[in-house]
């Protein structure tokens, strides 16, 4: 059995989805199931169990000798929520828990990190392990997710294999149940589809013009491909960026929108909400070189080519991954 933790989510879902076009079909999925807003990610999937995320522990102690492979990719991840002790609880102690259960039975493990860790920036967006220490994230779920990282590091036993993932800005279908969370591709859709016009935040940055902010986008399906790799790989064990590499603007992203759509572009501008403005990336970008010198080298969605893709093939249409 192959084993995925936050399984209703975005991300989740889609490498559940990505499994069974691998051949994968029993597939464990754990989640809160009572969120009825996220269970259309799941129709259509094929799986052998559904197990509530707070059962799943005792769960995996006791059928640990049938699991191949532990995907985690459950997590709270509300960058407006400052409740610590939440965040605490749901993303650091309860990874703490499925890893040293994984090093207690031998299981590899992947998990989700996050590019949320590198704050501003400050020291540069390279996955080299002595950098996590001295990181700056600027909320509470980006600081959950720096804790662990840090914590794993520490661990003299380890599983045989694991994997912290650092997401950036992943995008794609399934993400519907996101409201604020969602990825700027999908609001931005919704904009135009509603009013013809997409708003975007003004910079309160000098050195970045209006739209000009810049983050490196990447298409969930890039993203399940390097777990499916992962999968196959089961060596060289760490902690990896996971972007494109290439970061663009805000208005690159907004007018791919508009060209998937054949409308003309109309952009205007918002300032940016108050209560996320002084902790605002102005700029991500994933060195990618790590990941490639293990052996991954298939290519990656363009910010048009994925754009599009999840536009005409999921957005215009209302499916599902």
């Amino acid at each position: 059995m192959i084993i995925v933790t936050g399984a209703a989510g975005f991300i989740g879902s889609c490498l559940v989805s990505k499994l069974n076009t691998e051949g994968f079909n029993d597939l464990v999925l754990v989640d809160d199931f009572s969120a009825e807003n996220k269970m259309p990610n799941l129709a259509g999937k094929r799986y052998s169990l559904k197990i509530d995320r707070m059962e799943f522990p005792q769960w995996l102690k006791d059928n640990h000798r049938f699991t191949q492979f532990v995907f985690h990719m459950g997590a709270r991840t509300d960058t407006t929520e400052f409740n610590t002790e939440l965040f605490d609880r749901l993303n650091l102690n309860y990874s703490k828990e499925v890893w040293k259960i994984c090093v207690e039975f031998g299981l590899p493990l992947v998990y989700a990190s996050s590019a949320a860790t590198y704050g501003l920036g400050e020291f540069g967006y390279d996955d080299n392990p002595e950098l996590i220490n001295r990181l700056k994230p600027l909320n509470p779920y980006a600081v959950s997710k720096n804790e662990f990282d840090k914590w794993v590091l520490e661990q003299k036993r380890k599983p045989y294999f694991w994997v912290g993932l650092k997401f950036f800005n992943v995008y794609g279908p399934n993400e519907f149940h996101k409201n604020r969370m969602a990825s700027v591709v999908y609001h931005a859709f919704n904009q135009v589809m509603d009013k013809g016009e997409v708003k975007l935040f003004r910079s309160h940055n000098p050195q970045f013009k209006d739209g000009g902010q810049l983050r490196d986008f990447v298409y969930v399906k890039d993203v399940t491909e390097v777990c499916c790799f992962l999968l196959q790989h089961r060596k060289n064990s760490g902690i990896y960026n996971l972007g494109t590499g290439k970061a663009r603007t805000f208005l690159d992203l907004a007018n791919a929108v508009f060209a998937a759509l054949k409308k003309p572009s109309r952009i205007g501008y918002i300032d940016t909400p108050a209560d996320i403005r002084d902790k605002y990336q102005y700029f991500t970008q994933a060195n990618m070189e790590k990941l490639k010198t293990i052996g991954y080298n298939r290519p990656f969605h363009s910010l048009e080519e994925g754009v599009f893709d999840y536009v005409a093939n999921y957005l215009s249409t209302g499916q599902y991954n």
